[in-house]
C-alpha cells in the first residue's frame, strides 16, 4: 500500500511539476510585477473597467445561451437517432470546435463584414456546439427510455415528457457544458481580436493590448486577476455539474437507445440538420472567399503561400509557417500527450482509491486552470522567468510548444479520464493477484483497452496545436511564425495578395482540421461518449 501511495505520489508530480514551472511560476511573476509597480487599486476602481468586466461576462453568457439553444437537438440526434449519416453529422459538429479561432473570426468576417456584438456571439457560439452536443449526447445516449415513456402513458405531452423526465436527469451534461462554453466564450481572443475591432474588447484582447501595446504592466495585471477569479468560478461550477453528470452515468444503463426517428422526432431531426447547415455556412463562404479575386475565380492566394505577401508582409513564406505549424504541433502533442495521460491516470487512480472529493476536484481544476488564463498573460510571464532556467529558454524553438502543451493537456485529460474510469476494476484485480505489478497492470490492461481513444486524444490535440493562436501569437519569432500567426499578419495588412493569402491559409488549416476529425470519429471508443469533447 505504501509503495503504490508513493508511486502514485511521484507520477502525479510529472503533470503538477510542469504546471508548476511552466504556468503557476509565469503567472505569479507577472501578476507580482504588475502589483509591485503599484496602481492596480485605481484601475479596479475606473468604471471603464468595470464595463470591461460586464462586456466580457454578458458576451460569454449570450453566447453560451445561442450555443445550448443550438446544440440541444444536435445532442439529441447524436444521442437517439439511429440514421446512416449520424457519423457524418458528428463530424461536421466537431469541426468548428477544433478551428482556430483566427480561422472563426475571418469565417464570420466574410458573412458579416462589419463584425460587432452578434458576430462576435454568433461566432462563439459557432465554436462551441459540439461542447454542447458531446456532453449534453454523452449523457442522454445512457438515459434510460423507460423513463419517459412512462410519463407519456400517462398522458403527458412529448414537450412534458421531455421538460419533467428528460431536462432534469440531462440537468448534470447540461450544466457541464454551459460551464465549458462560458469558459471558452470568456476567454476568446482571436475572434474578439478579428471582429471586435477596437470598439468591443474582452478582458483577453485588452490584457494583450496593455501588455504588448502599451506595456501597461498594473493594469494588465489588475485585468488577470479578474480574470483568473471568473475562470476558477465557472471551473469549480463544472466541476460541480461533471461530478453531478458522472454520477448519473454510473446509474444509467447502458444498452443501446437510439433507434430510427418516429413522429415529431422528425422535426427535431430537420432542426438539427438546419443548424449543421448553418455551422458549415461560414467555412463554405471562407472557401468561397479564399477562391475569389478581382478577376474573377481562381487560385492566385494558394500560389501565393509560396511567397512573403504583399511588400514582404511575412518573414517567411506561408509554406514555411505552415512546416513551422506542423513541427511545433508534434512537440506540443507529443508533451501533452504525457502529461495528460499521466494525469489521467493520477486523477483515476485518487477515485479509485476514495481520496477525498475536495482533493481530488482541486487537482482536477487545477490541471483545468491553463484553458482560462490569459495566454498573453503566461507568454509574457514566460518572458521575465524563463531565464532562470539552464538553457534559457526564452530564445529556444520549444518554447512555442510548451505554451501550446499547456492548452491542449487540459483537453486530453477531459477525453482519457472517462475512458480510463470506464475500465472494469476487475480486470485490473485478476492481473494484480496474477502477480502483476501496478506498471504492468496499466501496461497489459488499461492502456490496450484505452488505446483507441488515446490515439483519437492525439490527433485531436495535436489539430488544436496546429491552430492555436493566442499565446503562439505573442510567442512565436518572427522569422519563425505559424500559419495562424502568419494570417493575423496578413488580415491586418492591407492589400488583396495578402487577403487572398489569408484565406487560402484558413481554407488550408480547415482541411487539415477536417482530416484529423474524421480520424477522431473514426478512432472514437463507446466509453469516449462520456468525455466533453
Amino acid at each position: 500500500m505504501a509503495r503504490a501511495r508513493a508511486g502514485l505520489i511521484a507520477t502525479a508530480l510529472i503533470p503538477l511539476g510542469f504546471l508548476a514551472v511552466f504556468f503557476v511560476w509565469p503567472v505569479a511573476a507577472i501578476v507580482h510585477r504588475g502589483l509591485s509597480a503599484g496602481g492596480v487599486a485605481a484601475v479596479l476602481g475606473r468604471a471603464d473597467t468595470w464595463e470591461l468586466v460586464g462586456f466580457t461576462l454578458g458576451q460569454a453568457a449570450a453566447s453560451t445561451a445561442v450555443a445550448l439553444l443550438a446544440g440541444m437537438p444536435v445532442a439529441f440526434v447524436t444521442a437517439r437517432v439511429r440514421l446512416p449519416w449520424i457519423g457524418l453529422l458528428r463530424v461536421l459538429v466537431l469541426v468548428p470546435f477544433v478551428l482556430p479561432t483566427i480561422v472563426v473570426g475571418l469565417a464570420f468576417r466574410t458573412l458579416i463584414p462589419d463584425g460587432g456584438v452578434v458576430a462576435i456571439v454568433l461566432a462563439n457560439a459557432f465554436f462551441n456546439v459540439a461542447v454542447v452536443a458531446r456532453t449534453v449526447g454523452g449523457l442522454w445516449t445512457h438515459l434510460d427510455r423507460r423513463a419517459e415513456d412512462a410519463a407519456r402513458s400517462l398522458g403527458a405531452s412529448r414537450l412534458t415528457a421531455f421538460r419533467t423526465v428528460t431536462l432534469p436527469a440531462l440537468a448534470p451534461a447540461v450544466g457541464s457544458a454551459a460551464a465549458v462554453v462560458f469558459l471558452f466564450s470568456a476567454t476568446s481572443f482571436g475572434v474578439v481580436l478579428v471582429l471586435g475591432a477596437a470598439e468591443y474588447r474582452t478582458l483577453e484582447t485588452e490584457i494583450y493590448l496593455r501588455t504588448v501595446e502599451l506595456f501597461d504592466l498594473p493594469g494588465a495585471a489588475a485585468l488577470s486577476l479578474l480574470q483568473i477569479v471568473a475562470v476558477l468560478a465557472a471551473l469549480v461550477a463544472g466541476a460541480v455539474a461533471r461530478r453531478r453528470r458522472e454520477s448519473a452515468l454510473r446509474l444509467r444503463a447502458k444498452e443501446e437507445t437510439a433507434r430510427r426517428p418516429v413522429g415529431p422526432e422528425w422535426t427535431v431531426v430537420a432542426l438539427a440538420l438546419a443548424i449543421v447547415g448553418l455551422l458549415m455556412t461560414p467555412i463554405v463562404a471562407m472557401v468561397l472567399r479564399s477562391l475569389s479575386t478581382s478577376d474573377g475565380w481562381g487560385l492566385a492566394g494558394y500560389r501565393a503561400l509560396a511567397g512573403t505577401g504583399d511588400r514582404g508582409v511575412l518573414a517567411v513564406s506561408g509554406v514555411d509557417a505552415a512546416l513551422n505549424s506542423l513541427r511545433t504541433a508534434t512537440d506540443a502533442t507529443a508533451l501533452a500527450l504525457v502529461l495528460g495521460l499521466t494525469a489521467s491516470v493520477v486523477l483515476v487512480s485518487l477515485r479509485r482509491g476514495r481520496h477525498r472529493a475536495a482533493l481530488v476536484e482541486a487537482v482536477d481544476t487545477a490541471l483545468m486552470l491553463p484553458l482560462g488564463v490569459s495566454a498573453v498573460t503566461v507568454g509574457f510571464g514566460y518572458l521575465i522567468t524563463l531565464d532562470a532556467l539552464p538553457g534559457d529558454l526564452r530564445t529556444s524553438p520549444l518554447l512555442v510548444p510548451l505554451a501550446q502543451a499547456l492548452v491542449i493537456t487540459p483537453l486530453i485529460i477531459r477525453i482519457m479520464v472517462p475512458v480510463l474510469s470506464s475500465i472494469d476494476t476487475r480486470l485490473r484485480q485478476a492481473a494484480a493477484t496474477l502477480g502483476a505489478g501496478p506498471v504492468r497492470v496499466w501496461r497489459e490492461v488499461d492502456l490496450p483497452l484505452a488505446a483507441r481513444s488515446l490515439l483519437s486524444a492525439a490527433a485531436f490535440g495535436y489539430v488544436v496545436a496546429l491552430g492555436e493562436f493566442g499565446a503562439t501569437s505573442f510567442l512565436a519569432r518572427p522569422d519563425a511564425p505559424t500559419l495562424p500567426v502568419a494570417i493575423g499578419a496578413l488580415i491586418s495588412r492591407p492589400g488583396e495578395l495578402n487577403n487572398q493569402m489569408a484565406y487560402a491559409a484558413c481554407t488550408l488549416l480547415m482541411v487539415v482540421t477536417v482530416a484529423v476529425v474524421l480520424l477522431v470519429e473514426r478512432l472514437r471508443a463507446p466509453a469516449a461518449n462520456l468525455g466533453e469533447f
